[in-house]
């Protein structure tokens, strides 16, 4: 926990919340059956709503509270803590919903619900904007602010420093550095108060509210030392482990039976996330097949015409979680093609035949994969599938290579909308690939499939 002083701050703005919802439940009342509409049915007394709330501000409290809506926000964003209430909220009312279907002698107006639904969100997230504005002009005229010192050096402790430099929102300040042999910490400015023997002489003269030990993978032998000069003293005391030169995808913190578990690689396509992603690839190469079916049979035609059976090119490639699969591509190359074994096509690749070449130019080939990625094997959206045979080399020679089989393969991606297709970098292209899973979202993928597309009409031969 970032500060232990504000129990008192936060029982306050839990009760705010549940007054602030009491208020909009009889709002919605009086909205609803004083505001002009439809009252063919009656106008219920009002002590009926009144009553209800002993059920709303339980469960609304208790959703919240298991939501860490009230959790210490200090280094927290804006969107994040929205984030959560709607998503509390959404769950309270299907919460009220389900009870009211089990106890029918208690029938509320859907009008009254709906109001409710949608104004408790939005007066939640604004009660947030004015305490954080008036925490923020609280903490410009030096009230609730908090004086950290980092211990640690290199780029960890960089990192801490830019980090809280780049919140100023919350009210924490960094004082000083505890490391040996610096004068000065980063780009910001803060100074060095002392090396690491020093520590406590400077908690003794200094004002620290927090101490952030940010030690290196190379300084660990120092963290027994720093505890115990930190045993007698009444500061709180943090620490950030040094995962910077090991956490090559997305992090996460799991509490395990009280043990917390630290997760190094974690695919951000989990949960309602891969179900997202799943349903998005799902609809959009359903769709594409539906309406791109005629123009597959003309092009199967026209493989069949130019240069015979068969039309489909079948390769291995290997997939999510390293399995195998088939990909299918319509067949742009000679049929002896690949008789010296499997590589990577290039540009202007003699072995194409002269319909294959256009069909590639315009990326055509690749239409069949629709049926991949509507199976499940493929995404949309991700890095390229890449020969079997090939990776057992690339995993030899490449570190990391095999994390960008941490999600599914797609039909085009982030390193192949930026030219990194066929006999490119393949160091480039896996720190492109690398690059999209760590900063995935359904917006990227959008983007993506735009920038494909925008490349696709702008005539660039894809290899």
């Amino acid at each position: 926990m970032l500060y232990r002083h504000g129990e008192v701050f936060r029982s306050l703005l839990m009760l705010s919340d549940l007054a602030l919802i009491a208020g909009l439940w009889l709002a919605a009342y009086g909205l609803r059956f004083y505001g002009g509409f439809d009252l063919s049915q009656g106008k219920p007394p009002i002590g009926e709503y009144a009553l209800a709330l002993v059920a709303i501000l339980p469960i609304y409290g208790l959703v919240l509270q298991r939501q860490g809506v009230y959790e210490p926000k200090r280094l927290g964003t804006f969107w994040a803590e929205a984030g959560d209430i709607l998503w509390a909220t959404s769950g309270a009312v299907m919460v009220l919903l389900a009870l009211s279907f089990f106890l029918r002698s208690y029938s509320f107006s859907r009008g009254v619900v709906g109001i409710f639904a949608a104004m408790v969100p939005l007066s939640l997230v604004v009660l947030r904007i004015i305490v954080r504005s008036s925490l923020r002009l609280a903490r410009r005229k030096g009230y609730n602010r908090r004086f950290a010192l980092v211990v640690g050096s290199g780029r960890l402790a960089d990192e801490i420093i830019g980090r809280i430099h780049d919140n100023p929102n919350s009210g924490l300040h960094v004082v000083g550095v505890i490391a040996d042999g610096a004068a000065e910490r980063s780009e910001y400015g803060i100074p060095c108060l002392g090396r690491y023997t020093d520590l406590k002489h400077v908690l003794a003269r200094r004002r620290i509210d927090h101490v952030v030990i940010a030690l290196g993978s190379d300084e660990g032998y120092r963290l027994e030392k720093v505890l115990a000069d930190l045993d007698d003293e009444v500061v709180s005391v943090m620490l950030a482990p040094d995962l910077l030169h090991i956490a090559t995808l997305r992090s996460s913190v799991e509490n395990f039976d009280g043990i917390p578990i630290i997760h190094l690689r974690d695919s951000p396509l989990v949960g309602w996330s891969s179900v997202q992603k799943r349903v998005f690839d799902a609809g959009g190469s359903g769709l594409a097949l539906a309406f791109g079916f005629p123009l597959l049979v003309l092009l199967a035609v026209g493989i069949g015409l130019s240069s015979g059976w068969p039309i489909f090119y079948r390769q291995k490639r290997m997939g999510l979680d390293g399995r195998i699969f088939t990909m299918l591509k319509l067949r742009t190359m000679r049929r002896d093609a690949e008789k010296s074994g499997p590589g990577w096509s290039t540009v202007d690749d003699p072995r194409r035949t002269r319909f294959g070449a256009w069909l590639r130019r315009f990326s055509l080939d690749e239409l069949p994969q629709l049926w991949n990625v509507l199976r499940g094997e493929m995404s949309l959206v991700g890095p390229r599938p890449e020969q079997a045979e090939l990776i057992r080399e690339f995993r030899r020679e490449i570190p990391s290579y095999m994390l960008r089989h941490k999600v599914k393969s797609g039909m085009t991606g982030w390193a192949q909308v930026h030219g990194l297709r066929g006999d490119t970098s393949i160091h480039a292209r896996i720190e492109h690939d690398i690059y999209y899973i760590q900063n995935w979202s359904m917006g990227l993928d959008i983007k993506i499939l735009f920038m494909t597309l925008w490349s696709t009409l702008r005539d660039r031969d894809i290899a």
